[in-house]
């Protein structure tokens, strides 16, 4: 029986998935196509989050039955992984390198985190382990180009890439919830007056050091770059 298999689900076969576009049946063209598919899924994940994509909505979104949906997703995790590659389409994968592995390195992380900020269901979908797709294949070689002049191994190159993608995802996903939060100016302030008293019990003192710092720009992009230039300038090539 298909299901509504979460993340981590098993049984995602990679040629089944990748290589074959749909059911192939003949006669009369089918109503349906797996992009129209995915794209409803993306939608529906883009306006109300990953815990709206079910099967069932998925469907009334598309005018689809939902038993059609399963002859070209077996299941929730298999859409999931369409939906990833399929926005991973909208990533640049021709644009000029510079030859300055670190600089491209960056660009490469912030075009990830625009990406994932158009799509704020991505970094909780990344989560999982997923089989890359056509688009996402294009873009880890385009990454792996990226660091051809640091002269590391292949290995190397997809550990350094992998690194990257997991903490934009991670950095991102706190960025969404910190915008959340902020939403709740009672939160906020509670917050903060907690912070506050216990950084002055007199049994924090490395906190209390650390937050009566002179403060440093605290807009997203400019707290995202500051983590960003730590990770890459920091990468060993030995």
């Amino acid at each position: 029986m298909p299901r509504d298999g979460g993340p981590g689900a098993p049984g995602i076969d990679p040629q089944q998935l990748w290589l074959n576009s749909g059911p192939q049946r003949r006669g009369r063209k089918p109503t349906y196509s797996r992009e129209a598919i995915t794209e409803a899924a993306v939608a529906l994940a883009d306006a109300e989050g990953i815990g709206a994509v079910t099967m069932r909505k998925v469907a009334e979104r598309a005018g689809a039955g939902v038993m059609s949906l399963y002859s070209y997703a077996p299941d929730k995790e298999a859409l999931l992984h369409l939906m990833v590659d399929h926005v991973s389409g909208e990533l640049p994968t021709t644009d000029a390198l510079t030859g300055d592995w670190r600089a491209d390195l960056k660009a490469i992380a912030r075009l990830q985190r625009a990406h994932m900020l158009r799509h704020r269901w991505l970094p909780a979908a990344l989560s999982a382990r997923r089989v890359p797709g056509p688009n996402t294949l294009a873009f880890l070689e385009y990454a792996l180009a990226a660091l051809r002049p640091a002269g590391l191994d292949g290995m190397a190159k997809i550990e350094i890439f992998a690194q990257l993608t997991g903490f934009v995802a991670g950095h991102v996903g706190h960025e969404i919830a910190q915008d959340e939060a902020s939403q709740s100016p009672d939160g906020a302030a509670t917050e903060a007056r907690y912070l506050f008293a216990v950084a002055t019990d007199g049994h924090h003192p490395e906190l209390a050091e650390a937050l009566s710092a002179p403060g440093r720009p605290v807009t997203p992009e400019a707290t995202f770059t500051r983590f960003l230039n730590r990770l890459i300038d920091g990468l060993d090539t030995d």
